[in-house]
């Protein structure tokens, strides 16, 4: 079983402009096609750091003495590029998606497709779970997480209901969820609003949106003039975010204006919108929903 299909593998690594002795990073090493693809283009010189806070992906370690493989999670970019004494690179890589391996292993819990325990930590050694979030959180909190990263609107209801069950014993697996969570699975729907229920509670567990913005503020810190990023998201999400701080520097509101009513960014975007082709998504479905935006630090 393969590991993971890169997706957009040609488009995202155009997107860096390679320099053949730049440094770069690939923040989502996961099986390493995006890695390798860079590596393939850089020349003796060049350098290749890559993070991945999945202990399952150090098994794809490239040997090639231009790479380093970092078992960290990507919002500490800064502190571990610094510790391995590097404080500027020429482009940043990442694939924000889940990998196929931890799709497709039941027990990690991040497929609608198997039964399994509740989990779907991509560090495992986290100590929040899926468990927890469903069985500790507070109703509040549990419909914040349903409506903010499942966008689901019956989320009140799908709180209350999963708060009433654990009163009597605890929901331990993704066959007991799906139980709790019967009546608002339509049939003709069921499998997409599986999803986005699974998606909601893997965001949370693993604190998706905010490892986002933390590794978003650290680009212009260690971008050089001219570097690049380019990077895939996979729900409206994670790419607002990359969209809005692309464009004005901030997730929230808009950046200060001069007399002039000009602002300065630090990024300015390159090309538009890239999206799979049909070919692609036809060989991988998973591909479907990738959105890869690129810009460039000014």
């Amino acid at each position: 079983m393969e590991y993971h299909n890169a997706v957009l593998l040609r488009e995202t690594v155009d997107g860096l402009a390679i320099k053949p002795d730049g440094v770069y990073v690939d923040v989502t090493f996961g099986g390493g096609g995006h890695s390798r693809e860079i590596l393939n283009r850089l020349g003796p010189n060049g350098k290749l750091y890559a993070f991945d806070q999945d202990t399952d992906a150090l098994a794809n370690a490239i040997d090639d003495e231009r790479f380093t493989l970092i078992n960290e999670n990507f919002r500490h970019i800064k502190r571990f590029l610094k510790f391995y004494g590097v404080r500027e690179v020429d482009g940043v890589l990442a694939d924000f998606g889940v990998s196929s391996h931890q799709f497709d292993v039941a027990e990690r819990g991040f497929s609608t497709r198997f039964e399994a325990d509740l989990d779907m930590r991509m560090n495992q050694d986290n100590v929040l779970s899926a468990y927890e979030v469903i069985n500790d959180y507070e109703e509040e909190q549990l419909k914040q997480v349903f409506l903010q990263y499942g966008e689901l609107r019956q989320a009140p209801a799908m709180a209350r209901v999963i708060v009433e069950e654990r009163e009597h014993t605890d929901i331990k697996t993704s066959a007991q969820l799906k139980i709790v969570l019967k009546r608002f699975l339509n049939h003709r729907k069921e499998n997409k609003v599986l999803a986005q229920i699974y998606q909601a509670i893997r965001i949370e567990v693993n604190q998706e949106i905010e490892a986002l913005k933390e590794l978003l503020i650290q680009i212009p810190e260690i971008l050089k003039v001219g570097g690049r990023l380019s990077f895939i998201s996979y729900h409206s999400l994670e790419d607002r975010l990359v969209k809005r701080f692309i464009r004005n520097g901030l997730f929230e509101g808009e950046p200060e204006r001069d007399m002039f009513g000009n602002f300065e960014v630090p990024l300015k975007k390159v090309g538009g919108l890239i999206v799979p082709s049909p070919d692609e998504i036809k060989r991988n479905n998973r591909a479907r929903s990738a959105k890869l935006r690129i810009a460039e630090k000014l």
